[in-house]
């Protein structure tokens, strides 16, 4: 009797999960499956843009947190760190700022636009390809031999490129080993903006750092605010820093 019980009680079960199931589906663009590896993702990096879809579409979660998506993924979040800054260095992916004005709280949530235009455009190319075929294939049925086989471009693949992201991974590692912990998204994406927008060298941001340690205040605004004064007092160099530091130093005492 206690066997049928529990019998009944695991097809209930079963049965309340299939209904959850069918209530928390996360819809998954087709185009994203079909062109992954043409827009240059891994299956790793692919996987992990379908669980952030996943957890704002079911969970309402526009911006979990690496420990979360290590839970879904199983990956180490310094690996889950690299995708993210790999799909935000590639306009893959995005962060955005919002307000709640009701409780007066801010909050980030990923946004996708990117990725969703870079589909757009494999769709808009293979459609391009069809039309060019097809009138290839017209012309050459009337006797027109100009026509190319370079106009069928049907899932081409990506051509392979190598990005420049060892010297990245280097700052990110010397950053987390400074701090002691991972580095969170948002400030993968700012030493990405000091590298790629403010174009920074390497080693002045090291040293920004350097400076920061030892004043004691190991946090990305003090490192910020050091070079943007470098900046502005045309510090372009390690050399000219180090100049440009002393001076400060000298005048203090």
């Amino acid at each position: 009797m206690n066997q049928a019980n529990g019998t009944g009680d695991f097809v209930s079960w079963a049965a309340g999960a299939s209904a959850g199931m069918n209530q928390g589906m996360t819809v998954i663009p087709y185009a994203l499956l079909r062109y992954y590896r043409t827009i240059g993702l891994n299956s790793s990096e692919c996987m992990l843009l379908i669980h952030l879809l996943g957890f704002q579409q079911v969970e309402h979660k526009g911006f979990p947190s690496l420990e979360e998506l290590q839970q879904v993924t199983g990956a180490t979040t310094e690996m889950i760190a690299m995708i993210l800054q790999k799909l935000m260095k590639e306009g893959l992916l995005g962060i955005d700022e919002h307000v709640d004005e009701e409780r007066g709280i801010q909050y980030e949530r990923y946004n996708l636009s990117g990725l969703y235009a870079k589909l757009g455009h494999c769709l808009a190319e293979e459609s391009k390809g069809e039309s060019e075929g097809a009138k290839a294939a017209d012309n050459s049925r009337k006797g027109n031999n100009s026509a190319s086989l370079d106009t069928f471009r049907f899932n081409k693949p990506a051509a392979s490129k190598t990005t420049p992201v060892e010297e990245e991974r280097n700052l990110f590692s010397i950053f987390e080993k400074e701090f002691g912990r991972p580095l969170s998204p948002m400030e993968l994406e700012t030493i990405s903006g000091w590298v790629d927008q403010d174009r920074y060298p390497d080693e002045l941001i090291l040293l920004a750092l350097k400076e920061a340690v030892f004043a004691g205040k190991v946090h990305f605004r003090y490192i910020d605010r050091i070079l943007l004064e470098w900046s502005r007092n045309r510090v372009r160099t390690a050399q000219d820093a180090k100049a440009y530091t002393q001076k400060f130093r000298n005048i203090g005492r």
